[in-house]
């Protein structure tokens, strides 16, 4: 699929693809400064760990240009501000942080070789904000071959929410191996757990993979169980936004049920995820932050109450896997296995240390 992230330099427009109306509309949203940023992360315009980040980056190449418009030290200060309030849109997704002060790090040390004019570091943030988006679907394509050697021909792959290239700068994670599986010649067929409340996996996962022609079939989350039950489930394999140093793993909600299933039916249960995604700084999934999102996300559909008015709604986005019930991390270093805070620190020092925050 074209890009859903698009940047245009020249006139300083981002333009995302409105996620909220999949697949109904196809329709952009633009944004020319890092409020309209944070507000399309936040109202989940684009979501998705790896996305997210790639959108920060950009968001802070918009700061940039808000905070040439100021002159001496203000300028540096309003922009050190909007990297600040880009890096705290939402809670969970770690790559969110990281693109932000991946961005920083960049400015950082280009001024410590001398000082930049406005339209010096314009320039630079632009470009590094371009090279993150490539290097991310460049990854997601290795990470994709490693984990399709995981997949056997035949089978039919379970996921959770949308882990594709909608969710990244392309390609996808847990749809990338999939893709990937389907590029060595297997057959692989997919059953995509609806995701309620935002319904990512009926209305994003479905509408990606029908586009590529790889067989997709939506079931409703409380089907899971029924089945595996059945031996119609060969693999589950789902993304992440926040992995902590010990594998504990952080995604959408409902993603602790299934692995949970998986573990008692003994399907293999996959993470798939870039190394950014991994949080050394968080030791475990307890002091991963849990989002809490607005309570009509579950109350109306559609713009119609589907719950009785005053009754109170839980609205948690994101659950927590612990690292047990995770047959292995698939990264763009390869497959991780247990013990993970070992095999984590491993590919992050291979790394080069970019995965300590």
């Amino acid at each position: 699929m074209d890009s859903h992230i698009r940047f245009d330099a020249r006139e300083g427009v981002l333009h995302l693809l409105d996620q909220r109306r999949l697949p109904e509309v196809e329709a952009d949203v633009a944004c020319r400064t890092p409020d309209e940023v944070v507000d399309a992360l936040k109202t989940m315009v684009v979501r998705g760990a790896p996305a997210i980040g790639v959108t920060a980056a950009f968001g802070c190449a918009l700061a940039a240009r808000r905070a040439a418009a100021e002159t001496g030290a203000d300028a540096r200060k309003r922009l050190e501000a909007e990297f600040d309030h880009i890096a705290r849109a939402r809670p969970t997704a770690v790559n969110l942080g990281w693109a932000v002060a991946r961005m920083r790090g960049v400015l950082a040390a280009a001024e410590a070789r001398g000082a930049l004019s406005p339209e010096e570091i314009v320039a630079l943030l632009d470009r590094e904000a371009y090279t993150l988006q490539r290097e991310d679907e460049a990854l997601c394509r290795r990470l994709g071959h490693f984990g399709a050697e995981l997949l056997h021909d035949g089978d039919q792959v379970l996921t959770h929410c949308n882990a594709g290239a909608l969710a990244t700068a392309g390609y996808g994670t847990a749809l990338g191996v999939i893709r990937a599986a389907v590029g060595q010649g297997k057959r692989i067929r997919v059953i995509a757990d609806e995701t309620r409340p935002f319904l990512q996996g009926a209305r994003l996962t479905a509408w990606e993979l029908a586009r590529d022609g790889i067989p997709v079939t939506v079931a409703c989350d409380n089907a899971c169980a029924h089945l595996m039950s059945r031996g119609m489930v060969q693999a589950v394999v789902v993304g992440a936004d926040r992995i902590a140093a010990n594998g504990d793993t952080a995604n959408k909600i409902g993603t602790l049920g299934v692995a949970i299933l998986a573990g008692h039916f003994h399907v293999p249960f996959y993470v798939a995820a870039p190394l950014s995604t991994i949080d050394a700084a968080t030791p475990d999934g307890a002091a991963i932050p849990i989002e809490e999102r607005p309570a009509e996300e579950v109350t109306h559909m559609g713009g119609r109450r589907i719950t009785p008015g005053g009754v109170p709604v839980l609205n948690f986005a994101f659950d927590v896997t612990p690292a047990a019930l995770v047959a292995g991390i698939i990264t763009e270093a390869g497959v991780l296995r247990a013990p993970y805070g070992e095999a984590i620190a491993r590919a992050l020092a291979t790394r080069g240390g970019e995965g300590a925050r």
